[in-house]
């Protein structure tokens, strides 16, 4: 399975800011779409990345305020990233190693989506359940031994 399966089933709803927003504006874009995360988009290119993690520790540094700062100062400005034809296991190795909930998808420069661990570990449990039912189909329809 490619991450391009996990987009077509996912759909391809995106999310994105400018550096220059605001933290604050971010945190209420997110709360409002009830996501965990928003790419950061400059003339085009993918910048960065703004998750729970960022604003986690910007709360933690800002005795609980997200107060003034901009994006441009907490996201993670080095996102690891995948393309449409990256293998599933691929991606949850990368998943894994990093510590990373959001892998923007990019297809050369465009944005093709994000996908989530969640959306990846959907997927996996999708995939094994119909693999499953075709294996116990073709128990049931195994053809009996004859006996002379």
């Amino acid at each position: 399975m490619k991450v391009s399966d996990i987009l077509q089933i996912k759909g391809n709803t995106l999310y994105t800011v400018k550096p220059e927003t605001s933290l604050l504006l971010a945190v209420n874009i997110m709360a409002e779409h009830d996501i965990g995360s928003l790419v950061v988009m400059e003339y085009g290119d993918l910048v960065g990345m703004l998750t729970f993690r960022e604003i986690i520790k910007t709360l933690s540094a800002n005795g609980g305020s997200v107060g003034t700062t901009s994006l441009r100062k907490v996201m993670d400005d080095a996102p690891l990233t995948c393309t449409m034809e990256t293998d599933v296991n691929e991606v949850r190795r990368m998943m894994l190693e990093r510590h990373t909930r959001y892998l923007p998808v990019l297809d050369n420069r465009t944005l093709m989506g994000v996908i989530s661990f969640y959306d990846v570990a959907k997927a996996v449990v999708e995939e094994q359940s119909f693999e499953n039912r075709m294996l116990k189909a073709y128990i049931r329809d195994w053809p009996e031994e004859k006996t002379d």
